[in-house]
């Protein structure tokens, strides 16, 4: 008796789940436009796997409209020509726009969500400032001593005790000190057996997971909510003090320390950004005034802590679950050293493993699976339509999901789902080249990512220093899964257990 009853719950639900599932979806299996903004709220816990299946099933793109009153009326994409439309061919009538400086308010005027002249003029300083000798060879040195004295000691620490510690929350730290003394001349120095908590580092952390959710949340909720103080946007008004706090003591001492500047002592150690502004702002033709600086600050710090150290804990991830990838790597990292320097403790330098192709080939295909920034967002200025077919106005948001993009069968091949560092390397043994608009993980056209060579080194230079002096074993009692976030994180961390691979 027990039994038949379950048997007929069981088959109710099934059929009301069909039923509620046909209501949501055409024939063709695409979401209808305000069905689909339920659908989509009850699978914000799995976004980005959601949106995969669905643009799996709608070809590449599909369309969701909210009412009225929630402002979220989408085109969600991964068409890299729809990508290579809007970023590129037709750049100039798909800013970020008005909506997204608004929902990203936190971050001022800065160069990631400034448009037309203001983000030209930031983007040519920036640019100026990464190119420079001075602090490529700050970004060197900065580099080499966190990973020799703040990286090394932390995991040497962990092997010789048999320490579980979360690989993530490391990365993150060795990212976000290099990320303030490059950007400030600053070291917090949460990268230390201490451990200590980062105020800083927490807030952003709030941050970003609210921005997540006033992206697919009705604008009418975050407003009740910020008008309350409650809720993610409570936390977004404490983390916005934080940030400003920490930021507005930064540049209180480091304009006092530029009229003061020794420039032989620069010229010889390097450069971070803010003395650079600072000291050159009438070269640059920017008005380094308080808010200038500690937006551009924010930014800079923001995008270089996040991206790669989430690129760093992916990577790393994926290597401990295919020791073949993980034999390649060393052999490689091996071949570029004299035989009586392998099967011992090494760090390698930039030039030993700028050009190696595995292991290149290795993080673009981590970066394909698993992209920092799972999505792209873009709002047209008039009317437009898209290669798709798909039609634009200016209240639509153009939605790309650089998550999808990677994951599709149609783009990748059926083999999209695999891990295989050889799909980036050619006939020949070099580094195989695909399209920016295929491969957004550094986005595409004149916004591509500017610190994409910064990030290489700083991932080259931990992931060699790892792989071939350590073994890591990832503990999976709790699934690894990406976090509710703007920012790909995971979701429980990276909890491992590490062990020397030489004595």
């Amino acid at each position: 008796m027990a039994l038949q009853s379950f048997l007929q719950v069981f088959f109710l639900a099934l059929i009301s789940f069909l039923f509620l599932y046909r209501l949501m979806r055409n024939k063709n299996g695409c979401p209808k436009s305000f069905p689909g903004i339920v659908e989509l709220l009850l699978n914000v816990h799995r976004l980005h796997d959601w949106s995969t299946e669905t643009l799996e099933s709608c070809k590449g793109t599909f369309v969701l409209e909210g009412p009225w009153f929630a402002k979220m009326n989408w085109v969600v994409t991964c068409d890299p020509a729809n990508a290579h439309y809007v970023m590129s061919s037709n750049f100039d009538n798909f800013p970020k726009g008005p909506e997204f400086k608004q929902m990203t308010d936190i971050l001022g005027d800065g160069i990631f969500n400034s448009d037309m002249d203001l983000w030209k003029n930031q983007r040519i300083a920036a640019q100026g400032f990464m190119r420079h000798h001075l602090f490529h060879q700050f970004l060197l040195r900065t580099t080499r001593d966190k990973v020799e004295m703040g990286l090394m000691p932390i995991i040497d620490h962990a092997a010789k005790h048999g320490l579980v510690i979360n690989l993530e929350d490391i990365f993150r730290r060795f990212t976000f000190d290099s990320a303030c003394i490059l950007v400030t001349g600053y070291d917090p120095s949460c990268l230390s057996l201490e451990l200590p908590q980062v105020l800083f580092s927490n807030a952003v952390d709030d941050f970003e997971q609210a921005l997540f959710y006033r992206l697919v949340r009705p604008r009418s909720f975050t407003k009740l909510q910020k008008w309350l103080n409650i809720g993610q946007e409570g936390k977004y008004k404490k983390a916005w003090k934080v940030l400003d706090d920490v930021l507005a003591e930064y540049i209180c001492q480091k304009r006092k320390e530029a009229n003061k500047l020794n420039q032989e002592l620069v010229s010889v150690d390097g450069v971070d950004l803010l003395t650079s502004y600072i000291t050159e702002k009438e070269s640059t033709g920017l008005k380094c005034d308080y808010k200038f600086l500690r937006d551009t600050a924010l930014n800079m710090i923001i995008a270089a802590t996040d991206t790669t150290s989430t690129a760093l804990t992916w990577f790393t991830w994926l290597v401990s679950k295919h020791p073949i990838v993980e034999n390649k790597i060393i052999e490689e990292l091996e071949s570029k050293i004299p035989v009586s320097e392998t099967k011992r403790r090494r760090l390698f330098n930039v030039d030993e493993v700028k050009n190696l192709v595995y292991l290149h080939g290795a993080l673009y295909e981590a970066l394909r699976l698993y992209p920092p920034v799972p999505f792209n967002h873009k709002e047209p200025l008039k009317p437009d339509m898209l290669p798709s077919g798909h039609p634009v106005h200016p209240k639509t948001k153009v939605l790309f999901s650089v998550y999808s993009m990677g994951r599709m069968k149609s783009i990748w091949g059926e083999d999209c789902y695999e891990f295989k560092p050889e799909r980036w390397i050619n006939e020949r043994g070099e580094i195989k080249h695909e399209p920016s608009y295929k491969f957004l993980s550094f986005g595409s056209g004149p916004r591509k990512c500017l610190g994409k060579e910064t990030s290489f080194i700083q991932i080259k230079a931990v992931a060699s220093a790892l792989i071939y002096n350590y073994r890591i074993h990832v503990m999976e009692e709790t699934p690894i899964i990406p976090a509710v976030s703007v920012v790909l994180h995971t979701k429980h961390g990276l909890m491992t257990r590490i062990s020397k691979r030489w004595e």
